[in-house]
């Protein structure tokens, strides 16, 4: 029997809310001379399920290409400077491939910030597929991220066991709709959840999975 966690990144593994919100408001005061976001803003606004976040962040009512390029180009040199593991991550990773559990991202972040930011952090060889939405057509709460990870892996429901991690109602919906297990981490982005199964702290996981 295969035993498969995936992971968010943002928020699960990583807090990287002070990179984000640097980049976003780069591109305000560049093209909008807009002044700058609180990150508690900018994090309740990327975990709502319905947003228009070009609207939130640019006051645009789609995202234009020349905020995109310039997110993406600052970005690119910005994630790495400050995020951090949650504390309990690197002993959880470290635990769960010791059991040879299967571990996985999938992460609405583009692949290659995802890899950048995990790489920078020496946990990114902990993992078998990293998965972010430029790779499929639909985005979390789609289940097409999990799919993929779990086609990777020859899953067989019949005798495997799957559970998407995360911190966000659009994580639990992406295993739900993959008919697989889910946990809400209430210490990343989103302490408040209505979600049944809920952990606190990471070392929760491995009693669950192990």
């Amino acid at each position: 029997m295969q035993k498969i966690v995936i992971f968010d990144m943002d928020g699960t593994l990583i807090d990287s809310k002070k990179d984000i919100t640097i980049s976003v408001n780069h591109v305000r005061e560049l093209h909008y001379n807009l002044e700058p976001l609180s990150e508690a803003f900018i994090v309740e606004a990327i975990n709502k399920e319905v947003r228009n976040l070009p609207e939130l962040f640019y006051q645009t009512q789609e995202y234009m290409k020349k905020d995109m390029l310039v997110f993406e180009e600052h970005y690119a040199e910005q994630c790495v400077k400050n995020p951090y593991l949650y504390e309990g991550i690197q002993e959880i990773l470290d635990a769960l491939k010791s059991a040879d559990a299967k571990l996985s991202v999938a992460t609405n972040a583009p692949t290659k910030f995802a890899k950048r930011m995990l790489a920078s952090l020496d946990v990114e060889h902990y993992f078998d597929v990293i998965i972010g939405a430029d790779e499929v057509s639909h985005s979390k709460p789609s289940p097409e991220m999990i799919h993929k990870i779990l086609e990777h892996y020859a899953y067989d429901k019949t005798k495997d066991k799957a559970i998407m991690i995360g911190d966000n109602s659009k994580d639990i919906l992406s295993a739900q709709n993959a008919e697989i297990d889910s946990l809400f981490a209430t210490w990343g982005f989103s302490p408040q959840t209505d979600f049944e199964n809920k952990i606190d702290k990471p070392h929760e996981i491995l009693s669950i999975v192990l």
